[in-house]
C-alpha cells in the first residue's frame, strides 16, 4: 500500500524540519518545499508556524502561501495548520497592539489568552468531541504548547448538510481553540512534533484520513 504525500510548506517556518520528521515517523511521504505544483498534487498540506502572527503571514505571503491554501481547499484536498499556522487561518491577530490580517478562511480573532503567566509552555490536556479523527484513541493524552495567543472563540455558523466543524478545546486561564477539524481544513494549537508519542499518533490520524490521488 502506497504511503500518502504530504507536503510541508517551506516559507521560512523554523519549525518545518521538525515536523517534516514528525510526518515520516508518522507514515507520510514528505517534502519540504513552496513549489506551487507540487503542494497541488500532494494528498496533503502542512502549514507549520512559529513566532509572531505577523511575520508569519509576511513570510507566508512572499511564497504566495494564501493562494495555495484557499486552492487547495476550494478542492477539497486536506490542509493542516500547527501552532501560528492555526492561528494564521483566522481573519486577524492581535499581538501587541498591532492588528494582523489573517487568511481568513474562519471567522474570528487570534488574541492574547487572559492567563497569570505566558507564555503558556509545557503539556496539556484537550477536550476533544467523541467523533474527533485527530484525536481518536488520544482524547485524553497531554500535548505540547508554547503560545501566548490564541482564538478563544468559535463563530463559524454551519446548517446542514454541511456538517459542523469538531472544535477541540483545552484551558490556560481562559479557554482556548486546541484544534479544529472543518472539512478539509483543520490544525492544532499545541506542536504534534514535540508531543512525544501523543502528537505522532495524531499526525498519524490525519495522514490515515487522506485520499491518496
Amino acid at each position: 500500500m502506497s504511503q500518502p504525500s504530504v507536503v510541508v510548506l517551506d516559507y521560512g517556518s523554523g519549525n518545518v524540519h521538525s515536523a517534516a520528521k514528525a510526518l515520516e515517523v508518522a507514515g507520510a511521504r514528505v517534502e519540504l518545499t513552496a513549489d506551487r505544483s507540487r503542494v497541488m498534487a500532494a494528498d496533503g498540506l502542512v502549514v507549520p508556524g512559529v513566532g509572531a502572527f505577523s511575520a508569519v503571514m509576511e513570510a507566508l505571503t512572499a511564497v504566495r502561501g494564501a493562494e495555495l491554501i484557499d486552492r487547495r481547499l476550494a478542492g477539497g484536498l486536506p490542509v493542516l495548520g500547527i501552532c501560528v499556522g492555526m492561528q494564521v487561518l483566522f481573519e486577524r491577530g492581535v499581538e501587541r497592539g498591532v492588528e494582523t490580517e489573517g487568511l481568513g478562511e474562519w471567522p474570528g480573532v487570534v488574541t492574547e489568552l487572559r492567563a497569570p503567566i505566558l507564555p503558556h509552555m509545557g503539556w496539556n490536556t484537550v477536550e476533544a468531541p467523541d467523533d474527533s479523527v485527530l484525536f481518536d484513541g488520544i482524547a485524553d493524552e497531554r500535548f505540547y504548547f508554547v503560545h501566548s495567543y490564541a482564538a478563544q472563540e468559535w463563530t463559524l455558523e454551519t446548517s446542514p448538510p454541511f456538517p459542523g466543524p469538531r472544535l477541540t478545546w483545552a484551558k490556560h486561564g481562559s479557554r482556548f481553540l486546541a484544534a479544529v477539524e472543518n472539512g478539509p481544513l483543520s490544525a492544532t494549537q499545541f506542536h504534534p512534533e514535540k508531543s512525544g508519542e501523543p502528537g505522532i499518533r495524531l499526525l498519524s490520524n490525519w495522514v490515515s484520513s487522506l485520499r491518496i490521488h
